[in-house]
């Protein structure tokens, strides 16, 4: 008799089967698998259970195994087993999915670009603006200087335009051609006045600044042209010029334009250079002093040409040399110029002024960009590199005897001046002809603040700190230098309804009433107090202190006006002849405050 197996125990369901293609309990030991014919006979028979054997595996079923369709509840459930589909590659020696790039040495690129452009000239922009705004900030009546110059260039006008003979040759005692400047600023002063004329002078200085930056920038980099640009707009020199209306603005802008005409065309052929020399000879035409700085335009020539072109760079000097001579020479022989170029330039009288006290003001008008022009001449000796990238260890630059010879010329150039005047052994105009010289030795300033501020702006607040002392000491100057002299409007306002074209006049400053009263006077009706000759009713004839005694003594002006500042001594020669004199009475005792303190203009009118 066949017995069913009671005692037999299903396996449970296992969840934790092995993925190595065989089936096994949580415990370990492989799990039974019956044919697929017994679950259709539906009998457990001990003599029909089949079991596998230990370690044998059993193979995977390729289909979902069926589960028996009656029968008892206990049977075991088989554990589905998903398998991903994995296709494996061909090739096994394909490169991988990520592949990693290739790191530059440098993470910026040497070579100019647009952006970098654009992002110098704005910060140009923003100094020219700050240059604009320290000049137009400055105020005063004109200074006799700008009176005269003006007052000449009217007459220069009224000279071409109509033939009315001029009162004064100008030509004999100016340090420039009163047919150049002066002719220009009196067409600007006839439609816009004296704020015309000066801004005319901020033009011409704001151009300067841009022609400073392009030639450094060509010569060194924009960083170096920037801090360059940005040192010499805050310069006293620069910012007074500005606002100054005298032909020294003018010179100025002509002597840029010159060096970026040679700087520019350094690697053109070697006649362009030539283009440079009409405009040299006009920057000495405008002022005689110019011709100071023409060496080192022609030396300029050679060094900026050398590393391109080799010995051709002799041949470009000696041309711009002979081309500046030649037209030069021209102009002198041709016109009636040579009487002021001797006195005014070559054959000026010597002052009294130590070369201490000149010294001194040099130092004080521009001893710190003058450092930092040395400063960064040194620093260009030893290191030529100018760019902060990894690969321009690889470029050629010049040897360090070229960088020698660049630094020592555009630093030598900014004491020029200052010797020439210690030489003269006076101070006047020495606060606008240190503006002359360094404008050459910006650049190697621009260089100095560069390396003092470092590598990827190492030290920024070197460089702000420099920027920052020398805009102080512009503003303080440049204020200063238009506090000098004294407020006229006053002074003219008294004595303009006793001007007219039939009476003679002294002044202590005749440039002023002469151009501001233009129309009712004339420039040979006013005298001065630095020489006079006088001839009296008898024939005597009378010069120096003495000519004005006689003259006061006799009532030869209709009209005596005196600062006390000008030349205080004729002043008190003059005082002491009035003083109970018949001819004359008190006008008017105009009080004014100017830097050196307090005075007065006392003004007398002849009444017999």
């Amino acid at each position: 008799m066949t017995s069913r197996n009671d005692h037999y125990t299903p396996q449970p369901y296992d969840p934790y089967a092995d993925d190595d293609g065989g089936w096994f309990n949580s415990n370990g030991t492989p799990r039974r698998q019956q044919p697929q014919q017994q679950y259709q006979q539906q009998t457990y028979g001990y003599d029909t259970q089949q079991y596998p054997q230990q370690g044998q595996q059993q193979p995977y079923p390729v289909s979902i195994p069926q589960q028996p369709q009656g029968g008892y509840d206990d049977q075991p459930t088989y554990a589905l087993r998903a398998v991903e589909y994995q296709q494996v590659p061909d090739d096994t020696e394909d490169e991988p999915g990520y592949t990693i790039p290739e790191t530059p040495e440098a993470g910026w690129d040497m070579a100019a670009s647009r952006r970098r452009a654009w992002v110098s000239r704005a910060v140009l922009l923003c100094i020219m603006l700050v240059q604009a705004a320290l000049s137009l900030r400055l105020a005063n009546t004109a200074f006799q200087d700008e009176a005269l110059y003006l007052a000449a260039g009217h007459s220069e006008l009224d000279h071409l335009l109509n033939g009315t003979p001029l009162p004064r040759d100008y030509a004999a005692y100016f340090s420039g051609s009163p047919q150049l400047y002066p002719v220009l600023a009196a067409m600007v002063d006839a439609k816009f006045g004296l704020a015309g004329a000066r801004c005319l002078s901020l033009f011409f200085m704001l151009c300067t600044t841009g022609l400073l930056y392009s030639f450094t920038r060509r010569l060194f980099n924009e960083r170096a042209a920037l801090a360059g640009a940005a040192l010499y707009a805050v310069l006293q020199s620069t910012v007074v010029m500005g606002y100054f209306a005298t032909y020294d603005a003018a010179a100025v802008f002509l002597l840029a334009l010159t060096t970026w005409i040679v700087v520019r065309t350094d690697r053109a052929p070697i006649f362009a250079v030539l283009l440079a020399a009409p405009v040299a000879v006009l920057a000495v035409g405008v002022k005689y002093a110019s011709a100071l700085y023409l060496p080192t335009i022609v030396v300029l020539a050679l060094l900026t040409a050398w590393p391109h072109k080799g010995g051709k760079a002799f041949l470009r000097m000696v041309l711009l040399a002979v081309g500046i001579g030649g037209l030069v020479a021209v102009g002198m022989y041709t016109t009636d110029l040579m009487d002021g170029v001797r006195q005014t330039t070559t054959n000026r009288a010597h002052g009294t002024d130590s070369t201490k006290f000149l010294l001194e003001q040099s130092v004080k008008w521009g001893g710190l960009m003058f450092v930092a022009a040395v400063v960064g001449a040194v620093s260009y000796v030893r290191r030529s590199r100018m760019n902060e990238s990894p690969l321009a260890l690889k470029l050629a630059g010049p040897g360090w005897r070229w960088r020698a010879l660049l630094g020592l010329l555009l630093c030598g150039t900014a004491v020029l001046a200052p010797a020439y005047q210690i030489h003269l052994g006076t101070v006047v105009s020495l606060f606008k002809h240190v503006g002359f010289g360094l404008l050459f030795a910006a650049p190697m300033a621009g260089v100095g603040v560069t390396r003092l501020v470092g590598a990827h702006f190492r030290y920024p607040q070197l460089g702000i700190m420099l920027w920052t002392a020398m805009l102080c000491l512009g503003i303080q100057q440049a204020d200063w230098r238009f506090d000098v002299w004294p407020n006229s409007a006053k002074m003219i306002s008294a004595i303009e309804s006793h001007v007219d074209r039939k009476g003679e006049y002294l002044a202590s400053t005749p440039e002023v009433p002469v151009y501001y009263l233009y129309d009712k006077s004339s420039h040979n009706q006013w005298h001065s107090l630095f020489g006079m000759e006088y001839k009296d009713k008898k024939g005597k004839y009378y010069s120096g202190d003495e000519a004005y005694r006689q003259a006061v003594k006799a009532g030869k002006f209709n009209l005596i006006v005196l600062d006390g500042l000008t030349n205080p001594r004729v002043d008190d020669i003059i005082a002491t002849a009035v003083k109970g004199n018949s001819h004359y009475r008190l006008l008017a005792e105009i009080p004014f405050r100017n830097a050196n303190g307090t005075s007065e203009y006392r003004i007398w009118i002849k009444t017999s």
